[in-house]
């Protein structure tokens, strides 16, 4: 029988799915994110995070510890190193590689990005209170690393 009143709710076979859940969320907060930044800013802010929390990395080790392409991660060292907010020299030890070093623009630029995540994290999980968002938190890292890392 068809739904009459306007509830257009999937069915709640898709609905009890955690992986369903999971997809839409993530659906959510990829929109909630690009109404606040541009569509790069997404991986600047992982590139960032990464140089913030390691230090200098090369680009290989930034794909490996974002699960990103190389060639997604060219673009986005060129990008970054554009704008001043990293610098990309040859590695002393192997000229093939290229070491990227988190400079202080490049700081300011991530500071700045965390205010626009924060907000975007607080928007996603407003129906949430602290404690919830905490175990909610706890769960999907205990999801994944339940399981290898996966390309992106």
């Amino acid at each position: 029988m068809a739904d009459t009143d306007g509830d257009w709710r999937p069915p709640a076979r898709l609905r009890g799915l955690a992986s369903w859940q999971a997809d839409k969320v993530s659906t959510l907060g990829a929109r909630l994110f690009a109404r606040r930044m541009p569509l790069g800013a997404r991986g600047e802010f992982a590139v960032l995070a990464a140089l913030d929390e390691y230090g200098a990395l090369s680009q290989a080790d930034l794909g490996r510890h974002l699960s990103l392409d190389r060639n997604d991660v060219n673009g986005i060292v060129t990008r970054l190193e554009a704008g001043h907010h990293v610098d990309r020299r040859p590695d002393p030890a192997n000229r093939r590689r290229n070491i990227v070093t988190l400079t202080e623009p490049g700081k300011e630029h991530l500071a700045e990005l965390q205010r626009h995540t924060d907000a975007v994290q607080s928007e996603l999980l407003a129906a949430l209170d602290p404690g919830e968002r905490e175990q909610l938190q706890v769960l999907l890292a205990k999801v994944l690393a339940g399981h290898p890392p996966q390309p992106a």
